[in-house]
């Protein structure tokens, strides 16, 4: 009995979609999903008249210019600026509110401890330990983070940011990994936690755990402080003018370079451990939409904000207690912390780096937030996270601790690419459920680190420039 093909013609397409791909690098899919929306199209034109012919005309003027190749990056660039220049100056007088409200309620509870008659050492566990520690979790990560994430969700809302991730597309498929990673990149910088969470999006799992290993390499709002802050003492370190415009400048550049590592690692891990031919990436752009203001802020809080901060509060917290304990016990004539320190120096040195930064980064892991009050701590030898008065007092203090352009500059991209703080690595682990890629998680931007500030190092000594 003959065989009827029944595949309506689906042969002679799928050759004719072969021929085309070796002709222009089009996959069938890709020939498919053009074929589609060809059809659909003239089937739209044919049979439906639309009433907002002026504002679609718009929208796609529009669309022109967002996802062009001479204007979409340089107004992606722009706008990524924007936000982050809103998130520091807005955040600004809340943090300082916050903090002054937080710790205000500190002296009642030290007020409390004092009239109950308790002994000093749980006084410093508990309230200059524990309590100060979530205090400055608190008062750093919520301003920036309740600015950012609605300002991140009305452009979501929009339209803005499927036309960020169809222009970076280009980018992240020559580096092996998916064009949507570009959106879960841009949540990082808000929230590194945030970001790996918001990888879901990512079908494939391969590249969605290339997203995941390399979200680390874009600063979330912790550390911002320690990059601004830097900045400023780098600008004066080479005998600069210390304008804002200048360190936001500096700032933007180490942004630019931290995105340059994400696509680099992203082709490293395609290349290596996580090898595969990139999925494909069809994207419709959504229409414009006018963002409803109350229900996307609203959203964001509570399914964002508050849930990143509450990890964030739950691994702070033993930080503080930690931190205390090392900075208390004397042994000799110096703190435990102290003896450290000295012990990790030599190594610090090789990058740039001395053994007080370094320990603040280690007893930082729970948050980047705790980062520089564990550093002045550790300087001024005061046995609790202590806040500076203003930009000149942290000038000194670095100044009289040996510090130099060097080590304002090796401290940025350490601060940049070290491993992630301990609420983005147990969300790696939530979101993986594998120890194994939870460390690598861990070592990989950790040992990026430290190679790249030891190999600037031992040029800039060998050079002779500090």
């Amino acid at each position: 009995m003959p065989r009827v093909s029944a595949d309506f013609g689906w042969g002679r397409f799928k050759n004719h979609a072969e021929e085309l791909r070796k002709k222009i690098g089009l996959s069938v899919q890709d020939e498919v999903v053009t074929r589609l929306y060809e059809t659909s199209s003239q089937l739209t034109h044919r049979f439906i008249r639309s009433e907002r012919k002026e504002i679609s005309k718009r929208e796609r003027d529009l669309d022109d210019i967002l996802t062009s190749r001479l204007w979409g990056f340089p107004i992606m660039l722009a706008m990524l600026g924007v936000v982050i220049y809103m998130t520091i100056w807005g955040a600004n007088v809340p943090s300082d509110m916050l903090a002054t409200f937080l710790f205000a309620i500190e002296d009642y509870i030290t007020a409390f401890f004092q009239w109950a008659g308790a002994p000093d050492w749980l006084h410093g566990l508990l309230v200059l330990g524990l309590y100060r520690g979530v205090a400055w979790v608190v008062s750093v990560m919520l301003p920036p983070m309740a600015i950012f994430f609605p300002i991140f969700a009305l452009l979501e809302d929009y339209g803005y940011l499927p036309r960020v991730a169809f222009n970076m597309d280009r980018l992240f498929k020559k580096a092996g990994a998916h064009g949507k990673q570009s959106l879960t990149m841009a949540m990082g910088f808000g929230c590194n936690a945030a970001g790996v969470i918001a990888c879901r999006i990512i079908e494939s799992p391969r590249e969605r755990m290339i997203a995941i290993l390399t979200n680390n390499f874009v600063p979330c709002n912790g550390r911002w402080p320690t990059l601004i802050l830097m900045s400023f003492i780098f600008l004066g370190a080479i005998g600069a003018a210390q304008s804002s415009i200048l360190a936001a400048g500096l700032v933007v550049a180490i942004v630019l370079i931290g995105i340059s590592f994400t696509l680099f690692v992203s082709w490293l891990l395609s290349k290596t451990a996580l090898r595969g031919v990139p999925s494909t990436f069809t994207l419709e752009l959504p229409p414009y939409r006018r963002p409803q203001f109350v229900k996307t802020l609203v959203r964001s809080i509570f399914d964002k904000t508050l849930f990143v901060l509450r990890r964030a509060v739950i691994v702070a917290a033993p930080a503080g207690v930690v931190t205390w304990i090392l900075a208390n016990i004397i042994v000799g004539d110096a703190s435990v912390l102290a003896h450290l320190a000295n012990w990790l120096n030599p190594f610090a040195k090789a990058l740039g780096l001395d053994g007080y930064i370094l320990m603040a980064f280690i007893l930082g892991l729970p948050a980047n937030e705790i980062v520089l009050p564990i550093l002045v701590m550790s300087y001024l030898a005061t046995g609790a996270m202590t806040e500076m008065e203003s930009l000149s007092d942290f000038w000194n203090l670095f100044l009289d601790h040996g510090w130099t352009w060097l080590t304002a500059l090796n401290m940025m991209l350490f601060s940049l690419l070290h491993y992630p703080c301990g609420t983005t690595i147990f969300t790696i682990y939530k979101e993986t459920k594998s120890a194994k890629w939870t460390a690598v998680a861990f070592l990989l931007p950790t040992s990026i680190a430290i190679i790249t500030t030891f190999l600037i190092a031992q040029f800039v000594y060998f050079m002779g420039w500090v």
